[in-house]
């Protein structure tokens, strides 16, 4: 993933010295129980972990970069890092990886980095989630209108929105920990996974030090599908960043203007219009969960593998692992930031609420007629003809409000006054039941 949306800690997880330092502890796990269980000699393997454990905890970008020499001779990562670990321990070094074969290293060291992940991420939801429950209980009845077919529908408020996208992400840290748990697997059974050459037990003991439970059935590789299920979990947190993205993006519209991402002092919105306050942030976040969905794909395609192993996922994986961890972590901060400080403008949402002149409440105006007396179809034809008169006449002279032309309506009349109609049309109405819906959401 470029810099501009990477954040330290994600790019450190996926970096070459973390990853060789788990490598590293893969290997000295599994030297020091075949030293225990007599596979190898018990002194190389306090050795290899006396000797080879302050190299890989100081690895430099020298040592790095020797590896990498060693890999253009060998053509082979894994025996590449072997070589040079070997450098500084000596001769005990030859009873590490006894009877493993390299995915063994790698479909485990893998396994560690995407629980790495998937913490930091569940991380980033938990602040991510405390911003929308802050922000949703500071407007729990501050009213706004919903909208359908982006259409005016009905009264809402604006804590009811984002209560919403509360449970959604809560929804999604579900996810993530269901997918983290999905992946958190070890596999060290050796070349076709039949545990050959290398005791059980031996898997047992590294599964347990590094918190993963046990794979099953190994063919040489964890399976595919295991990582996909972990990809598509990605992806939907991606997508409900995206939809409260969109949201935001469309409350900034100037024509609605109930909302906009906060606007830093010197920030310039255009560099042609100096008025101009985009919803930048909002627009970046929408593109970024369009990359993260792009992965799922790619892991899918990588669940069906020749017989009990082949490559074509690995390249795949050096791609995919890194990009979308570290651009969902981006972009659940920046998503974070934006909500935490997203201006709202309360006095806006009312004056939107009621720019229709009073039609927004035709739902309770044919729910009381009915309830007088009125057939639903004759009741539906009468609301809808006296909420068109008013929807047609809006900013012109001489209009009349919603009231007005029910009142003015012979039907009508015969069955409500004002008073009654008043008490049918009562915004109070619509937030009955707020309290409610936050308790289901947010807990009594």
């Amino acid at each position: 993933m470029v810099p501009r949306y990477s954040r330290p800690q994600m790019e450190a997880i996926w970096a070459p010295a973390n990853r060789y330092r788990i490598w590293f502890e893969i290997e000295a796990l599994a030297a020091e129980e075949m030293g225990r269980i007599g596979t190898i000699p018990a002194e190389a393997a306090r050795i290899i972990r006396e000797k080879g454990a302050p190299r890989a905890a100081g690895i430099t970008d020298a040592d790095i970069a020797r590896i990498d020499d060693i890999e253009r001779v060998t053509r082979h990562d894994v025996i590449a890092f072997l070589t040079w670990m070997g450098e500084g321990i000596g001769p005990e070094a030859r009873f590490m990886h006894q009877g493993m074969t390299s995915s063994d290293v790698l479909d485990t060291c893998l396994a560690v980095q995407m629980t790495q992940a998937a913490d930091l991420l569940i991380a980033d939801v938990d602040a991510l989630l405390a911003a929308l429950r802050t922000r949703a209980m500071e407007h729990k009845f501050t009213p706004t209108i919903g909208r359908s077919h982006g259409i005016h529908a009905e009264p809402t408020t604006f804590g009811l929105k984002l209560a919403g996208y509360y449970a959604e992400f809560t929804r999604n840290r579900a996810r993530l920990v269901a997918a983290r748990a999905e992946v958190a697997t070890c596999a060290i059974s050796g070349p076709v996974g039949t545990f050959a050459s290398v005791d059980p037990r031996v898997e047992a003991f590294v599964a347990s030090k590094l918190g993963l439970s046990l794979e099953p059935v190994s063919t040489q590789v964890i399976p595919r599908d295991r990582h996909a299920a972990f990809f598509a979990a990605l992806a939907l947190v991606a997508t409900g960043i995206e939809r409260l993205a969109t949201e935001v993006r469309h409350l900034q519209r100037s024509e609605v203007r109930e909302a906009e991402e906060f606007f830093h002092a010197g920030q310039k919105g255009s560099s042609a219009m100096p008025h101009k306050r985009n919803p930048v942030l909002s627009e970046n976040l929408t593109g970024l969960a369009r990359l993260v969905r792009g992965y799922v794909v790619p892991a899918l395609e990588n669940v069906a593998l020749w017989h009990e192993r082949d490559i074509s996922h690995s390249s795949v994986e050096r791609v995919i692992g890194p990009d979308a961890t570290i651009a969902l972590d981006f972009a659940l901060m920046r998503l974070t930031g934006m909500m935490e400080k997203l201006t709202i403008y309360p006095a806006r949402m009312q004056a939107n609420l009621e720019s229709l002149g009073g039609v927004v409440h035709s739902q309770k105006v044919l729910l009381a007629l009915t309830q007088a007396g009125m057939s639903r179809e004759d009741a539906y034809a009468t609301v809808q003809r006296c909420a068109m008169a008013t929807w047609q006449a809006l900013g012109s002279a001489g209009a009349k409000d919603f009231r007005t032309n029910l009142l003015e309506d012979a039907g009508v009349a015969a069955l409500m006054d004002g008073a009654g109609l008043d008490r049918a049309m009562d915004p109070a109405r619509d937030f009955g039941h707020v309290e409610t819906i936050f308790a289901r959401v947010f807990g009594g």
